[in-house]
């Protein structure tokens, strides 16, 4: 079996050697073509990969919310650690596979054996329909085969994929991962012959694939926007169960709600379906989408106008009647800043930067145009520093953004919303989402007051190293510092890689 070819990851069995480091090893040990297929689907230019949570998290979360489908995880263990934890976090409730390692099992192979024992015990037909296995930094770097596991056992499907922390920018796109091999393992399928119909049959009129995590009442929305043309909201991808992806194949047309599916989106073409980006956002944005899909789907004028006069005029009400007043800037890390931005714009915001750690996309281009053209600033792949910078620069009354933009704002006395519980965890399309952010926006850039007087009273308790109440105010020892950081640089870097 394969083997770690670089000696100080080989001695330690870590995680802590440097993505290049790793990158290397992982090229060396014959991952090549699934990193330079990472690189191309999901580029981190022109800056570094943003922060974000482990990559892997999305696949995991992928796996976790799909019925009859077990996930099993390959990596160290405090990773494995923090995965579960986060996802149970998260609502999970089911239980995460895991097989551990040590440098001997690493080094010989023993691993693959261990895992593929793992998956033949649990592939039992009346439990499951598919097993997920995932490859994690230090396997995929020591060139775990996951692709020698069997495509099936006992009928259940066998998807492996690596998704190390190197290779995969955010947990946004690791979701592609997954959701992209499971549809080319699903398309593979039908090209063969018949395969398993929805749980509710199949559409008895056309669909569209809604392409990216949303709330739920979203499809719901977006599938009466679309009866006056005669067609219905399919699958939304990641899918819920095994069965869903051959509907989701199945398909007039894809709507890439989310804009950086890039995998998906190769399958989904593969099977000759044509892909529309955007969203049924706000006025414009839903006349835009409704146009997009109608012409896409050979709709007749008639019908496109139809469904446009019947859903944009409440639209239209909604936002008027739930204005937003203030400056705003926006960042995340789900893949829908962009369309919350346009929405927060047409309630009358005043949104003066958008940055989002997913990359530029085709599919991106519309929303990111209608931006622009509003003198917005769009970043993507924006880090941490690029927000706090943009936090600084526009001074605004709001800021929206992740849990280090949201600490940051606060210390400011600036309001501020954490992107991903208060803001993407609401519907966002059509009639529903028209007016569906104003409560909570308008009620965070009202507490401006509050933070005001929290900051007078707080005043003079120090910050950094002097933090607290003191007699004797600490003093700063930048030079302690320094030294350290000098005998840091002098160890050896295999001292330096002492494992998780």
């Amino acid at each position: 079996m394969s083997q770690p070819q670089d000696a100080s990851l080989e001695a330690t069995g870590a995680c802590h050697g440097g993505k290049e480091q790793l990158d290397r090893a992982a090229r060396a040990a014959g991952k090549s073509e699934t990193l330079d297929r990472y690189a191309a689907d999901y580029p981190v230019g022109p800056h570094d990969q943003p922060q974000s949570m482990c990559p892997a998290f999305g696949s995991l979360r992928v796996g976790l919310r799909m019925r009859r489908t077990a996930t099993v995880l390959s990596g160290s263990a405090c990773c494995v650690y923090g995965l579960t934890f986060t996802s149970h976090f998260y609502g999970a409730r089911r239980s995460v596979g895991y097989v551990p390692f040590n440098s001997e099992t690493l080094v010989t192979g023993k691993l693959f054996e261990d895992l593929r024992d793992a998956v033949h015990q649990l592939a039992k037909p009346e439990d499951y329909d598919s097993i997920v296995v995932i490859n994690l930094c230090v396997p995929t770097a020591s060139g775990v085969p996951l692709r020698l596991l069997p495509p099936s056992i006992n009928g259940v499907r066998i998807i492996g994929i690596d998704v190390p922390g190197f290779g995969v920018p955010t947990h946004a796109e690791a979701k592609d991962v997954l959701a992209g091999a499971m549809l080319a393992y699903a398309r593979s399928e039908a090209e063969q012959g018949p395969v398993q119909a929805p749980r509710a049959g199949r559409s008895a009129r056309p669909t569209v694939t809604l392409l990216g995590e949303v709330f739920p009442v979203d499809p719901v929305s977006i599938g009466r926007m679309l009866e006056p043309m005669g067609l219905a909201a399919g699958p939304v991808v990641p899918t819920r169960e095994w069965r869903e992806l051959y509907a989701a194949l199945d398909c007039a047309v894809v709507g890439a709600l989310h804009p950086f599916y890039t995998a998906s989106i190769r399958e989904l073409s593969a099977a000759g379906r044509a892909v529309v980006g955007s969203a049924p956002v706000g006025y414009e944005g839903t006349a835009s989408w409704l146009e997009a899909i109608g012409e896409a789907c050979g709709v007749s004028r008639a019908k496109i106008d139809a469904a446009k006069n019947a859903a944009l005029p409440g639209i239209r009400g909604a936002l008027a009647a739930k204005p937003v007043r203030g400056r705003i800037t926006l960042s995340g890390y789900e893949g829908s800043e962009l369309l919350v931005a346009r929405l927060l714009i047409e309630s009358g915001g005043d949104v003066r930067y958008v940055g989002t750690a997913c990359p530029r996309t085709p599919w991106a281009e519309a929303d990111r145009a209608w931006l622009a053209a509003r003198g917005v600033e769009v970043r993507f792949r924006a880090s941490l520093e690029h927000d706090l910078a943009a936090l600084g620069a526009y001074e605004p009354d709001l800021a929206i953004g992740t849990t280090p933009v949201v600490q940051a704002a606060k210390e400011r006395g600036v309001p501020a919303l954490y992107f991903t519980n208060l803001i993407s965890a609401r519907p966002l399309m059509g009639p529903a989402g028209a007016g569906s952010l104003a409560q909570v926006v308008g009620a965070a850039l009202a507490n401006r007051a509050r933070f005001t007087e929290m900051r007078a009273f707080f005043e003079g308790v120090g910050q950094g190293h002097a933090a607290g109440v003191w007699q004797d105010v600490p003093r700063d020892r930048p030079e302690f510092r320094a030294q350290q950081l000098i005998k840091l640089k002098k160890k050896p870097k295999s001292e330096e890689a002492i494992g998780c």
